[in-house]
């Protein structure tokens, strides 16, 4: 089935994935003068091996909402006259290093931008692949991250959206991660309001 982009989209960059026995091609369409981007995922599987595991295909315009980013990546948000960026991938958390692997990182310029003598940008589109190491082949998050500059502002808006590939044994691998993380901080926030408490009968003794 043909995907009608009418005049939102302008530009395009197209990713083919290794994924299990196949690949997956991954259209990402965009417009040079917005940050609205849009995916189109087309399987290249030979046999029917695309649905043998269940295979989940989930898109994400907040990466806050994905288990995958809140677990394992620190996103950065920052706001100025002439910077406005919202959840831009900052690093992989340092306890997860091991965990998760880049499988790829690439960068799309549109247009370089000189908005005086001493500041230059860059109209571009990166992206950022990972995977779960213990299911490297069955699992991929890809985030895209638009960088649009406003030149009669002198501005440059970031936005980011995600693209997550993945088998249901690797889902329920990111589950377990989720899972393991949210307790581990619902432990923290209870010793920190324990510690909080001023006991009178403490006072007392000292």
């Amino acid at each position: 089935m043909s995907l009608k982009l009418g005049k939102s989209f302008n530009r395009s960059y197209n990713i083919r994935i290794p994924f299990m026995k196949g690949f997956y091609n991954i259209g990402l369409y965009f417009d040079k003068k917005s940050t609205f981007l849009l995916f189109r995922v087309d399987p290249d599987f030979s046999d029917a091996q695309e649905h043998e595991r269940g295979i989940k295909i989930n898109m994400f315009k907040n990466l806050e909402s994905s288990k995958f980013c809140e677990t394992f990546l620190d996103l950065h948000n920052y706001r100025k006259s002439t910077l406005d960026i919202s959840n831009q991938f900052e690093k992989i958390k340092d306890e997860y290093t091991h965990d998760i692997s880049f499988v790829f990182n690439e960068t799309i310029t549109l247009s370089k931008i000189e908005l005086d003598e001493n500041r230059t940008i860059y109209d571009s589109l990166n992206i950022y692949g990972f995977s779960l190491n213990s299911y490297n082949d069955e699992f991929l998050f890809l985030i895209t991250e638009r960088h649009n500059v406003l030149k009669r502002l002198k501005k440059k808006v970031v936005r980011t959206s995600g693209l997550q590939i993945a088998t249901n044994p690797a889902l329920s691998l990111l589950d377990e991660y989720h899972a393991e993380r949210s307790a581990g901080h619902l432990e923290i926030k209870d010793r920190v309001h324990r510690d909080e408490v001023i006991r009178l009968s403490d006072m007392e003794e000292n």
